[in-house]
């Protein structure tokens, strides 16, 4: 058990601290665009962000269902 939440917080500060990168790094983009959803549109946002986003959750994603597909 505690080796599962040392994992965890492992890949939540990793996730973490590429996200705050991204952040920094996308402030001055001026190419942006929006994003849209089933029924609305995002506000417009940089599309290096988008992408970056898209890169980080699935990161987040794939390393918490490995997780878990470990632990069986």
């Amino acid at each position: 058990m505690y080796l599962l939440l040392k994992k965890l917080i492992f890949i939540l500060s990793i996730n973490c601290i590429l996200f705050i990168f991204l952040i920094v790094c996308t402030q001055n983009s001026s190419n942006q665009s929006k994003v849209n959803f089933i029924f609305k549109e995002s506000v417009e946002l940089p599309i290096g962000f988008i992408a970056g986003s898209s890169f980080i959750l699935g990161s987040l994603a794939g390393s918490i269902f490995f997780l878990n597909y470990e632990r069986n």
